[in-house]
């Protein structure tokens, strides 16, 4: 960037940059959000798209065909409500949109912001396709989430990420051969719990 210092995060996160991010993602929750409009994205929006795109997707064959019938199970689901405090979600947890400089974390990109929790801001950092080389599991747990919304947070983004990689859509081309079958199977992993 070149009006703010730092680089990209990428890869596999160091503690200093987990524990850099984590400043930094609190400090935009604690911004006060009840008044704010959802986020892009948000819990509400995420299940109403995943109900339009799955019942319209061409079933393809193999394990991503069978994560597309485990989606269409899932969503015959209520779906759970936002959970906890309303916050300032960022919704765009691209690694790349957060800026570390040795010492902090800075978060730019903030156009798909707004209301949201903090489970299902922590659900679409974890399964942004960006951020799969990091274990996030002490992360987490520092966060005091509730595991249920947490994991369903989770199944819609990972739902939403299965539907950009279906053949025909705007991921499937731009991702290395192998991760829609690789998003299939963390999805699958998920559903079953």
């Amino acid at each position: 960037m070149t009006r703010l210092p730092g680089q990209p995060l990428t890869g596999k996160l160091t503690a200093a940059q987990l524990t850099g991010l984590e400043s930094a993602l609190r400090q935009m929750w604690a911004v006060p959000a009840r008044q704010l409009p959802p986020r892009r994205y948000s819990r509400a929006e995420a299940y109403a798209l995943g109900e339009a795109w799955f019942a319209q997707a061409v079933r393809p064959p193999g394990i991503a065909g069978q994560a597309v019938d485990a989606v269409r199970a899932f969503l015959r689901e209520p779906p759970l409500p936002e959970s906890g405090e309303a916050i300032c979600g960022h919704s765009d947890p691209n690694l790349a949109n957060y800026l570390w400089d040795g010492e902090r974390v800075r978060i730019v990109d903030f156009e798909d912001a707004g209301r949201s929790d903090v489970a299902y801001e922590l659900a679409t950092l974890i399964e942004h396709l960006s951020a799969r080389d990091t274990d996030w599991t002490g992360f987490v747990a520092r966060c005091d989430v509730d595991a249920q919304s947490l994991r369903h947070g989770r199944i819609l983004v990972g739902m939403l990420w299965l539907n950009l990689l279906l053949p025909g859509n705007k991921a499937h081309q731009r991702n290395p051969p192998g991760t829609l079958e690789a998003q299939a199977r963390r999805l699958l992993d998920l559903i079953a719990g």
